[in-house]
Formats: structure tokens, C-alpha cells, sequence
């Protein structure tokens, strides 16, 4: 079984083997960082077993992975396929957790490494983000010839008895030496020049040149920092409330500035530093700085950072807030989880949240403002110079630690207050503008590095449930639109017999679904009474219900015995090949005689309340849901109604809840039926509907009534 250690010393096939993939994989898709996951010996968790591109102790936590967590390399693990995400929108929406971590833009695609029945581990490559456009087929085809060479490769280990498994910490593949090029004396002698700080990083975090003002400001020489971790030769940077500064360089192509102080025990001077990455690696600049007007805690803890609960609340802020967004729905939902969430954690006082609309910014949530205070900014243009635009049009998110900096910064805007301090996050998801976010504070305050890092990253993650839930606001709403279009405005009206139907939403945030009710008057002088549950919710199962209501219309007006019509619809549902089934219940009613024929196609039993108060479950032949089976038969059952008596149609979300057996529903529903005296057949309705004004998924219902006049019924 393999274990760790450098590449010198670790010079075995294995590990030569995966080098030779990580290697090739990022290079013949564009990465700038490559990786080989293998399975531990127990299998139940996955060990990063070798790693190119990136400093390695900045990824501890990724260093494991059990197989069953919610995160890609596990997925593609467990899955045997790939998963390939191209920009940070994608792992949102499928991989939330792995965005609360690296909250950065970067693409990421993984290929597991597989021989026949044998699951070896997974193969991943890191590379620039390419919003909105998807991996390629060529990338994605050579991801998967390195992957199956390294699983040739494997296999023959493993054939040769060697165990291919993972123990212990991964190994770090440095890049190739850079040669010597021609200009590199002039360029030695210009970087010199600088006042500031000049150091170079490769893509593992060590420091190859060091100008000469880096031996002065730092107070150590060239050779003792020349071929050293940063962090080593720099402690004071390995500080964990800069370590997202640096995980952000290297993860995307963006940046990064930040304040820093050198020394804690005692207090040592500010110092700004600067990275700006590259492929190659990251040039890091250190210069003098002036201390914040107001530290912030964060800033001055200790050595050690401070209490042993820092570094797990920092961690937990972000995790926290990323788990309630999943969860988060529509724009107002997410709104209120960062207000629940956020505010508390920074001992904020104020919250706005403005969205972009044709280039306007729109208020879209407040808390804590004076009341209307905020309506003069409302509608804003792009162009306007405000902080709560100018953080959306730069990127960057600005800090004011007084109420003076923000009106020196900006002459002449309103202000609510005297005292406080304001934080102006942009709202960015993918690339894409989405509106900004404005954190107030009720004293003047500095903003630490580890709560600059936290925010920004925050906003990150807001925008892109903010994105997500606009998505799902303009399909809900074109769903709830083709709905109402779709379901019926009214019900016939006629002689000896009376019809009520309704419909009701599901109440836990889903999109509307495909239930729905119809009468439809056959031109015999019958009534057929239909309600069906198309699966599934959304924008999708409403145009398939449409569909299908117009198809039992359609057979039922042409004179179809009620078994052709359920069969026609079975039919056209499969050929329609939507990707759904449904379930339905179809009654032909002779109001003259009470005389009906039903026919079910999986859908729940009727209910039956009689004349005299008594209520039973029908039980009515059935055949499968339609959409499955095209040969599938839907046998007719006989029944007769006497005047007085409601048949009652429904849809499961009036008798389904989580972790309660259907049955007990249904007995419910017919005990509700049958309680008290007869009522007026709308009451009726409301009552039954009322009672689950709470069920998470949406509810048909229709009932139908003999009012008498026709010919009585023999006795059963």
C-alpha cells in the first residue's frame, strides 16, 4: 500500500504513473492544476494521493474525502461517471457544499479512474472558469483517455499483486525549473528599482526570486528565503485569516490585495500585500501600509489567532450560510436567511439588498434603515456614483470604517446616520452582475482581513442563490400562468346535478404542479368527471397536464367509452415521450339515472358518501399510471348513485404527508366527508380543501352531486 512522501523519495511506479496522468490531464484540457484521487484500503474513503499546480497545505481539508459525501470527487466516484462544472454557477446549483469552501470562480472536472468492475479513484483537473459554456467534447474525451491509461496502468500494478490503494498525506509534483532567459539580468534590475517587496511564487507556494528590496522590508536574506514555502519563510502570512487571500489567487486568475501585520507578540507594523497570479505562479508584492482607523478584534488576537473558536466560527459562517441558502427558494427567501444569518454574525444593524434590472438597481429588501430613507436610491443607473453601484461595476467590495470615510469618499451622498461604519459587497455570480449588497453598522468599526475575506465570499455565495431563486420566480411564474390558462374557468351547469372543483398550491416554496380537475359534457346527455396528477412540478408537468386534459376532452367529446379514452390518453402521453407518467380517475356520470362508469389508471380510490351520512373508500378495478405500459388495459367498474350522495375525486397531496402512510390519509378524508350533516356541495369543498391548507405538494379536488329529479335507483 502506497504512502506519501516526496517524489524523490517515492520514485515507484505508482506513484510515477499518477504523476504521468495528473500531468498530461492538465495539460491537454487547459488546467493549471491536476490531481489523482485513490481509494483508501478500507474503501470508504478517498485519499488525495498526488497532487500538481497548487501549495498542498492550503487544501488540507480536501486531503480526504469519505465516498458517500455530497461533494463531485465523491460523486464521480461513486457514480463511475464524470462530473464536469465550468464555472461556479454549476457547482452551486449541484455541489453547494463545495462552493461554501472555495468560494472562488474556477472550473473543475473529474473522471473516475476505472478497469472493468475495479474503481481505482479519480482523476481531476482544475482550470480558469468559462461561464455559461459548457466542457467540450474534446476536452471531455481527453480527460477520459488519461484517465483510462492511468486505470491500464493501475490494473497492471494491481494484477501484479501490488495493492493500488492510499495511505497517508499526498505527494506534491513540482513544476519543471524555469531556464534562463537572455533578458533576466535587466529584468533582475529594473524589479530592484522598487520600494516595494517583489517575490515570486511557483504553483506550489515556493519562493523562487526575491528582489532586493523583499531582503531590506522582510529583514531576511535571498538565501534564506529562496526554494521555501512562503509560510515557512514568512510566518506572520501563514496567518488562517489570510488564508483565503491565497486560495483565491491560485484558484482563479483574479488579484487579490489585503492588509496584513507582521508579528503579533508585540503588535508589529501593517504591511499591504499584493498577488497577481499567472499560470506559472503568483508574484507577491509587500509594501508599508497605515493601521486601520478602527482594528477590528480579528486583527489583533494572538499568535495562535486568537481563541481556539475562531477558526471554527469563520468556517462555520460561510458553511452555515451556504447550507440555509440551498434551502432558500424564491428572492425574498434568500433575503431573509442572510438577514437571519449574516447580520448576527458581524453584529450588523442594517441590510439592503438591491438587484439589477436593465441596468438599474431596484431595493429589493431592507431591514434596520430609517423607514423610506432608502426609496431615493431606488432605480438607480449604472453610471450614477454611488458605493452601492460602484461595487457591482468594479468587483470589488468596499469598506468604509466611519461614516466620515464614506462622505469624504463620496461628497454629497445622504447619509441615515453620524455614527456607524458600511460595508458595499458586489453581488456576483458567474461573472454575471446581480446587484449589491449594503451592511450597516451602528459604530465605527475596522474590518479585519479574515472579515473582508468572509463578506466577500459571502457575496459570492448570495449572488448565486439570488440568481437561482430570479430562475425560479420566472418559472414559477410562467408555470402558475399556464396553470390558471390551463385549468378550467368554470364547470358546467346543468339539471339534477351539481359539480365543484378546486385546486390548491402546494405551501412549502415548490413550483406549481401538474394536478388537475375537468367536466366535460359528452353530448349524450352525460357528464364525465376526470381528475389527474401528472408527476413531477413546474413548468414541465403544467404543459403536460394541459396536454393530457385536452386529450381526455378531445376522446370524450368524440363519443369514447370511458376504457378507449383512458387508453387513447396512455397512449399519446407515450408517444408524446415528455419523460413522465400520470395518474388519473375517470367517471362517466347519467344524471338522469345515477348510473356511472369509472375507470382508474393508478390513481387513488374515489370516495362515496351516501345519502345517509355513511362514507366508503370505493374500490374501483385499475390499471397502471398512464405513460408506462402502451398495451396496458383499464378495466370498467359498474357503480349508481343515488340523489344525495358525493363522489368525491381527489389527488394524493390531499392524503400523502412525509412519513405518514397513505391509507391513514385517506381514512382521514373520508371521516371529514362524512362528519356532520349534509352541507351545500361548495362548503363541502372549502372544508375538505381547509383542512390541508398546510401539505407541501398541490391538491385537485372535485366533487359531484345528485340534487334529485332523475329516475330513482333500485335498491343495491
Amino acid at each position: 500500500m502506497a504512502r506519501a512522501g516526496s517524489v524523490g523519495a517515492a520514485a515507484d511506479a505508482l506513484v510515477q504513473a499518477l504523476a504521468r496522468a495528473a500531468v498530461s490531464a492538465g495539460e491537454a484540457v487547459g488546467g493549471y492544476a491536476a490531481g489523482v484521487y485513490l481509494r483508501s484500503g478500507s474503501g470508504d474513503l478517498l485519499q488525495l494521493a498526488l497532487f500538481t499546480g497548487l501549495p498542498l497545505p492550503l487544501f488540507r481539508p480536501w486531503w480526504r474525502m469519505q465516498v458517500n459525501r455530497p461533494f463531485p470527487v465523491a460523486e464521480a466516484y461513486r457514480s463511475g461517471q464524470a462530473v464536469h462544472l465550468p464555472d461556479a454557477a454549476s457547482a452551486m446549483s449541484r455541489f453547494p457544499q463545495l462552493v461554501a469552501g472555495l468560494p472562488f470562480p474556477f472550473a473543475s472536472l473529474y473522471e473516475p479512474v476505472v478497469a472493468g468492475a475495479e474503481r481505482f479513484g479519480v482523476l481531476l483537473v482544475l482550470r480558469p472558469a468559462t461561464p455559461g459554456v459548457p466542457v467540450g467534447a474534446r476536452d471531455r474525451r481527453r480527460l477520459r483517455e488519461a484517465a483510462e491509461r492511468l486505470a491500464g496502468e493501475l490494473a497492471k500494478l494491481s494484477a501484479a499483486g501490488e495493492p493500488v490503494a492510499w495511505e497517508g498525506d499526498p505527494v506534491a509534483v513540482p513544476p519543471p525549473p524555469p531556464g534562463a532567459g537572455a533578458v533576466a539580468a535587466d529584468a533582475r534590475r529594473a524589479v530592484d528599482r522598487l520600494a516595494q517587496a517583489v517575490l515570486s511564487l511557483d504553483r506550489q507556494g515556493r519562493i523562487g526570486f526575491v528582489n532586493s528590496a523583499a531582503e531590506h522590508l522582510l529583514g531576511t536574506g535571498a538565501g534564506q528565503l529562496q526554494g521555501r514555502l512562503l509560510w515557512e519563510a514568512l510566518p506572520w502570512l501563514g496567518h488562517p485569516s489570510y488564508d483565503d487571500h491565497f486560495r483565491a489567487v491560485f484558484m482563479s486568475s483574479e488579484p487579490v490585495h489585503f492588509s496584513a501585520r507582521r508579528g503579533r507578540h508585540p503588535p508589529g507594523e501593517w504591511l499591504s500585500v499584493g498577488l497577481y497570479p499567472a499560470p506559472d505562479g503568483v508574484t507577491v508584492t509587500i509594501g508599508t501600509a497605515d493601521p486601520p482607523a478602527y482594528p477590528a478584534s480579528a486583527a489583533d488576537t494572538g499568535a495562535d489567532g486568537g481563541s481556539p473558536t475562531d477558526g471554527a466560527s469563520t468556517l462555520y459562517r460561510p458553511v452555515a450560510l451556504a447550507i440555509a441558502l440551498t434551502e432558500a427558494v424564491t428572492a425574498r427567501q434568500v433575503s431573509a436567511v442572510v438577514t437571519e444569518e449574516l447580520l448576527p454574525a458581524f453584529g450588523g444593524r442594517q441590510l439592503a439588498i438591491y438587484l439589477l434590472d436593465e441596468r438599474h438597481l431596484h431595493l429589493a429588501w431592507e431591514t434596520g434603515f430609517p423607514r423610506g430613507f432608502l426609496n431615493r436610491f431606488d432605480g438607480v443607473a449604472l453610471d450614477v456614483r454611488l458605493p452601492g453601484v460602484e461595487t457591482l461595476t468594479t468587483g470589488r467590495p468596499l469598506f468604509f470604517e466611519s461614516m466620515q470615510r464614506l462622505a469624504a469618499a463620496y461628497p454629497g451622498i445622504p447619509l441615515d446616520a453620524d455614527v456607524g461604519a458600511r460595508a458595499f459587497l458586489p453581488l456576483i455570480a458567474s461573472g454575471r452582475p446581480v446587484g449589491s449588497c449594503i451592511l450597516g453598522f451602528d459604530a465605527p468599526r475596522g474590518f479585519s482581513p479574515e472579515e473582508r475575506t468572509v463578506l466577500t465570499a459571502l457575496a459570492g455565495l448570495i449572488a448565486q442563490a439570488l440568481a437561482r431563486a430570479r430562475r425560479y420566480d420566472s418559472e414559477a411564474a410562467l408555470a402558475h400562468g399556464l396553470q390558471a390558462a390551463l385549468l378550467p374557468h368554470r364547470l358546467p351547469v346543468r339539471r339534477h346535478v351539481e359539480t365543484v372543483g378546486r385546486y390548491l398550491p402546494g405551501s412549502a416554496g415548490m413550483d406549481v404542479g401538474g394536478d388537475w380537475y375537468d367536466v366535460v359534457e359528452t353530448g349524450s346527455g352525460r357528464l364525465a368527471l376526470v381528475i389527474g396528477d401528472v408527476q413531477g412540478h413546474g413548468v414541465a408537468a403544467a404543459a403536460t397536464m394541459g396536454q393530457l386534459r385536452s386529450a381526455v376532452r378531445a376522446f370524450a367529446l368524440a363519443g369514447s367509452t370511458p376504457e378507449q379514452v383512458v387508453r387513447g390518453t396512455n397512449r399519446l402521453l407515450i408517444d408524446l415521450d415528455p419523460g413522465q407518467f400520470a395518474s388519473c380517475c375517470y367517471v362517466v356520470l347519467d344524471p338522469a339515472s345515477g348510473s356511472a362508469q369509472a375507470v382508474r389508471a393508478g390513481h387513488p380510490q374515489p370516495l362515496l358518501r351516501r345519502p345517509d351520512g355513511r362514507t366508503e373508500v370505493l374500490d374501483l378495478a385499475g390499471g397502471v399510471v398512464l405513460g408506462v405500459d402502451p398495451e396496458a388495459a383499464y378495466p370498467v367498474t359498474e357503480l349508481r348513485l343515488a340523489p344525495g350522495a358525493v363522489l368525491a375525486l381527489y389527488t394524493d397531496g390531499l392524503v400523502e404527508l412525509p412519513g405518514v402512510d397513505i391509507d391513514e390519509g385517506v381514512e382521514r378524508l373520508r371521516a371529514a366527508l362524512a362528519s356532520g350533516p349534509p352541507v351545500p356541495l361548495a362548503e363541502a369543498a372549502d372544508r375538505l380543501i381547509g383542512d390541508a391548507a398546510d401539505r407541501p405538494d398541490d391538491i385537485a379536488l372535485l366533487l359531484a352531486s345528485l340534487t334529485g329529479g332523475g329516475e330513482r335507483p333500485a335498491p343495491r
